[in-house]
């Protein structure tokens, strides 16, 4: 079974041959820098993922976007209170920002062809709000004052942004070449809000985005960002328009098997701490296998990927990252306690 074929029958829910695996790290040193900026990141992430393709060979490819971090609307990243944000307007899709993205990842798909299925990465509002202003300490304070003194103006801000995402998603899939969607999400953290609240500032854009990227494919991930232990209510997600999940099994506390049911059995991804404090930056090659059993041991072999919670440190020895894959091929007959290490 060819790897794009063994992707869509997990994607369908169907049994496949062998547990699919999937991994990925940022390519360089600052995610967050602007390309556009320092041009030379672009030239890094390329040669980055070209290098990770050859040395792991893997299932799939999940595209980082090292170097668009920032969207670019002066209102949007300097706005002083939440009426500013009134000022932000649509950077229109024929923009540099989306057809850089465009060619960069037309780029990337061209390498490997239709040898393996690739999902490009993209940011909700909320995310793409805090990186525009450096991701600095004190940022998700900043987004809480302002939904606190003009929630409709953040509402407003976070539309035009989530609607120029739907172009760029739709662009990157039709003239792009990558397979779908990788899309990371989270719950406002900082204060208690509403149901309605967090419907008007995150799943209403949220779906916007989703529907965008399923009017063009039929493949693609949603991902409920865990990073440095942000927590999330699953809940709230359990219905978006996504055909596979993946979540921070670690910081939720919810596994995979868990998870397939909260979910309503639809494919999951995951399993591992991406943190260097996990099995999988640090256990031995026999405790990474034990941990890999023990997870498909759980959560079942139909409709899953072996992954991470989030992105996996830069430095991690790639060999740690084929000794699941390999184990992952192996049947799993009986249940397995967890891995101590």
């Amino acid at each position: 079974m060819t790897k794009t074929a063994l992707l869509k029958r997990v994607f369908n829910n169907e049994k496949a041959d062998r547990t699919p695996v999937g991994f990925w790290f940022h390519h360089v040193e600052d995610e967050m820098e602007d390309g556009f900026k320092n041009p030379t990141i672009f030239d890094l992430n390329i040669e980055g993922h070209k290098k990770f393709y050859t040395e792991f060979k893997p299932d799939f490819v999940k595209i980082m976007t090292d170097g668009f971090f920032v969207y670019p609307d002066e209102a949007f990243q300097k706005a002083e209170k939440a009426t500013d944000l009134w000022n932000v307007r649509s950077i229109g899709e024929d923009c540099l920002w989306i057809e850089k993205q465009v060619a960069f990842a037309k780029t990337l798909a061209d390498v490997w062809g239709d040898e393996v299925l690739s999902f490009y990465n993209i940011f909700a509002p909320a995310a793409l709000f805090r990186f525009a202003r450096g991701n600095q300490d004190g940022v998700e304070k900043t987004l809480a004052d302002f939904i606190d003194e003009d929630e409709e103006a953040v509402g407003y801000a976070f539309n035009v942004v989530a609607k120029d995402t739907a172009a760029l998603v739709r662009r990157i899939i039709h003239e792009g070449g990558v397979s779908g969607i990788y899309y990371s999400t989270q719950d406002i953290n900082g204060r208690e809000r509403s149901g309605q609240t967090r419907r008007r500032l995150v799943e209403v854009h949220d779906i916007t985005v989703l529907n965008a990227a399923n009017s063009v494919s039929q493949y693609n991930i949603l991902h409920i960002c865990g990073y440095a232990g942000h927590r999330n209510n699953l809940v709230h997600f359990a219905d978006y328009p996504a055909q596979i999940v993946n979540w921070a099994v670690t910081v939720e506390g919810v596994s995979l098997g868990q998870g397939k049911k909260l979910f309503k059995n639809k494919p999951v991804i995951g399993g591992f701490d991406n943190t260097k404090n996990g099995v999988l930056y640090r256990g031995s090659r026999e405790k990474i296998e034990a941990e890999t059993e023990r997870l498909l041991a759980e959560s079942g072999v139909t409709g899953v990927i072996l992954g991470a919670d989030c992105t996996v440190p830069r430095d991690i020895d790639i060999r740690r990252l084929q000794w699941t894959r390999d184990k992952a091929h192996c049947k799993i007959k009986s249940p397995i306690p967890p891995v101590n290490f």
